[in-house]
């Protein structure tokens, strides 16, 4: 850390509460545990922190302690993290073997994901996530939090720890349609809907949509697959290297129910098959041509006008293919 660099910024939501302040509000729930004994969230769907600003917090560690509480559940074999990974993380890497945290006990998974979503959107840009995140934000925002009683308690807990007045600042407790939900993040309910489908992937169909490789459209499809098929599907992409395009998730989305690792090839082959017979030319000028396409075969050039073609909508017509 530079020497005149800022102090320790709000790295999570309760970074304005040092842990004797929330000892005072929080009485005998507030505990010092040992880093080992609590283990991530199940299913985080948030990325961690890396590079600087891991580093920035490892160092404000070393030099200041771990002056914030984090949130976790009590469970039967030790306890669950649900808000502060990253600083349980910085603790381990600065050598700190304690940390203080608010300890929840007899809390539903439905209310821990509250923890979870809510603690980490108050310092999170929605536009900023990736769209795994996004979709985590979204689905428990329309399904989950929608209700009144527990949850506004909650909300109202997670202000407080953040120094706020009333809610959350999200006013995420009253029940909406997706297109009100939609309209909060500029997105059409059709896209919210898409998005909560989205939630239902397994990690590595999450993971293929964040870093690019599978389109959001060929994800919906796949969405509704079981979570056998997905992992079948999955295995197929990695072992028989099956191409996931849009065709061919919807290809395999009409088979569900019926869908092996050895189905899959059979299906995306008679998909392409099809899509040979639907194919119409389209003359390109020739210098374009030799400029883009000279040395590739031709189901490849096709691919790559596919691929950019959804690039162009998402961009200029997102309603066209999301």
């Amino acid at each position: 850390m530079k020497a005149n660099a800022p102090k320790r910024k709000i790295f999570d939501a309760v970074d304005m509460m040092t842990a004797d302040e929330a000892k005072t509000e929080f009485g005998n729930g507030l505990q010092y545990l040992p880093l080992d004994a609590v283990k991530p969230f199940h299913g985080h769907p948030f990325r961690m922190y890396e590079g600087a600003r891991l580093e920035d917090m490892v160092q404000s560690i070393r030099e200041h302690g771990v002056l914030n509480p984090v949130i976790v559940r009590k469970q039967e074999d030790g306890y669950e993290m649900l808000s502060g990974h990253n600083r349980q993380r910085a603790a381990m890497l600065a050598g700190i073997d304690k940390i203080p945290a608010i300890v929840k006990e007899n809390l539903s998974d439905e209310d821990a994901i509250v923890y979870v979503i809510e603690t980490n959107m108050i310092q999170r840009s929605f536009s900023e996530l990736l769209p795994s995140e996004k979709a985590a934000v979204l689905a428990v925002r329309y399904e989950k939090i929608s209700s009144q009683g527990k949850r506004n308690d909650i909300l109202q807990e997670i202000a407080a720890l953040n120094g706020q007045e009333g809610t959350c600042g999200h006013d995420v407790h009253k029940s909406r349609s997706r297109d009100e939900l939609g309209n909060e993040y500029g997105m059409t309910g059709r896209n919210i809907a898409r998005y909560m489908r989205v939630d239902k992937l397994i990690p590595e169909f999450k993971e293929e949509l964040d870093n690019g490789a599978l389109s959001l459209v060929a994800a919906v499809d796949l969405s509704y697959l079981s979570e056998k098929e997905q992992k079948a599907v999955a295995a197929a992409v990695s072992e028989d290297k099956v191409k996931l395009n849009p065709k061919n998730a919807a290809a395999i989305r009409a088979e569900s129910g019926n869908i092996t690792q050895k189905s899959i090839q059979e299906i995306v082959d008679s998909a392409d098959r099809q899509k040979k017979k639907e194919m119409v030319n389209i003359k390109l000028p020739t210098a374009v041509y030799q400029k883009y396409f000279a040395d590739r075969k031709t189901a490849e050039a096709a691919d790559i006008v596919e691929k950019a073609l959804e690039a162009w909508f998402r961009k200029e017509a997102p309603d066209i293919v999301q």
